[in-house]
């Protein structure tokens, strides 16, 4: 009887070692959730910025978004997001035109802006070039927009679709 004890919990402790080895070293099954590789997230985010549309928005947009953005109240504007924390990139008319920056919060904007248009044709021009890649940061021709932060690039990002809807008024 006394030797009987001894192995009960000998056979006790190499049950669960092995349990935990086993669940170390098994594979995840097919169904089971796991975390993406860096390099499987960075491959979907090349899809994602492959099917970006890449036409200009055209100067009658951008002139219809600087004409709203003019009857709107100051430090107001176009913005993609309105939630906590960062809220992605907007257009805030200011009293001297427009400037882009980030947002934060539910709509606050801290900050020196990215950009200012002080005038119509400046933006315009602007604007009229851009499209939703241009505008996602990926396109490095495009400076004002560019980043190769992989957190910030498309990340809430000004885009036809935005502009579309601040403009007919179904801005979030």
């Amino acid at each position: 009887m006394a030797i009987v004890i001894p192995l009960i919990a000998l056979a006790l402790i190499l049950g669960v070692l092995g349990l935990v080895i086993w669940s170390m070293v098994r594979r995840p099954k097919p169904d089971e959730p796991r975390n993406a590789t860096p390099a499987e997230i960075e491959g979907y985010a090349r899809e994602l910025r492959d099917r970006l549309d890449r036409r200009p928005f055209g100067a009658a947009l951008a002139r219809d978004v600087w004409h709203k953005l003019m009857r709107t109240k100051i430090n107001e504007g176009v913005i993609c997001e309105r939630h906590r924390d960062f809220c992605g990139q907007g257009l805030i008319r200011t009293t001297d035109g427009v400037k882009l920056c980030d947002v934060q919060d539910a709509g606050h904007y801290f900050g020196k802006p990215i950009a200012q248009w002080l005038d119509e044709e400046a933006f315009v021009a602007f604007f009229a070039r851009q499209s939703d890649y241009s505008c996602s940061g990926w396109d490095e021709s495009e400076p004002i927009f560019f980043t190769s932060d992989s957190w910030y690039r498309d990340n809430q990002r000004l885009k036809r679709d935005v502009l579309e809807r601040f403009l007919s008024g179904q801005q979030p």
